[in-house]
């Protein structure tokens, strides 16, 4: 098991706080792979704090689907098969299409400038090869249309579905011409915001969604 960045108790109310938020971070990036084990001892000595936070932390993040207590083989990183990744993107795109729709209500020429500033950096980001920042860009691209629906209970569903799957982006994205996909994917939606065509708007953001799920599952059946 790889070293889990070194615990920074200063940001958190509590030292319980700290553990569940470096454990939690080196499952979603990736740190700490599908399907390794989690052993709490090493991680309370690596993190010198006694084992009790770790385990808590490991409870939480077992509600939250993160990891999972395997009899005889004990807490490892959840993984995730293909009809739980097809479950969580259409949830996500039913999500996101509602966002969309609520974001047109709130339509601004500097909403629709970030929009394009996304899609942007995406491009030059596959012209660098620069797969790390072709996550980030696709990220903020929906996160903007998202924060401009104005709904913090929608926003909040939403991230909750992303981060099940955030450790899987850069795998995703790293299939033989997805990047260059979802750019085209990313253009059509905001034309279709740009007109203010909820409708339209609605249906490509659901099609990319779930275009980016199959291209997720494909890339793992290429491991």
């Amino acid at each position: 098991m790889p070293k889990v960045f070194k615990l920074k108790v200063e940001n958190y109310k509590t030292v319980r706080d700290a553990v569940f938020e470096n454990i939690r971070a080196a499952i979603l990036n990736g740190y700490l792979k599908p399907g390794e084990r989690i052993i709490e001892s090493q991680i309370a000595e690596e993190m010198e704090v006694s084992r009790t936070p770790v385990r808590e932390a490991l409870r939480r993040l077992e509600i939250e689907e993160l990891v999972e207590n395997l009899p005889r083989k004990g807490v490892i990183v959840a993984r995730i098969n293909d009809n739980q990744i097809k479950e969580i993107f259409n949830i996500r795109g039913a999500l996101e299409g509602l966002a969309v729709r609520l974001a047109i209500d709130n339509f601004d020429d500097e909403w629709i400038n970030d929009l394009q500033k996304w899609i942007t950096d995406m491009e030059k980001a596959i012209d660098d090869g620069d797969l790390k920042k072709q996550v980030e860009c696709n990220t903020q691209f929906h996160n903007c249309i998202l924060s401009k629906s104005n709904s913090p209970m929608l926003i909040q569903m939403v991230h909750n579905f992303q981060d099940k799957i955030q450790r899987y982006r850069q795998q995703s994205l790293s299939l033989e011409g997805r990047p260059l996909i979802t750019v085209s994917e990313h253009k059509d939606i905001l034309n279709e915001i740009k007109e203010r065509n909820k409708y339209g708007a609605e249906l490509f953001i659901k099609k990319h969604i779930e275009k980016a799920g199959e291209a997720l599952i494909m890339s793992m059946k290429q491991e």
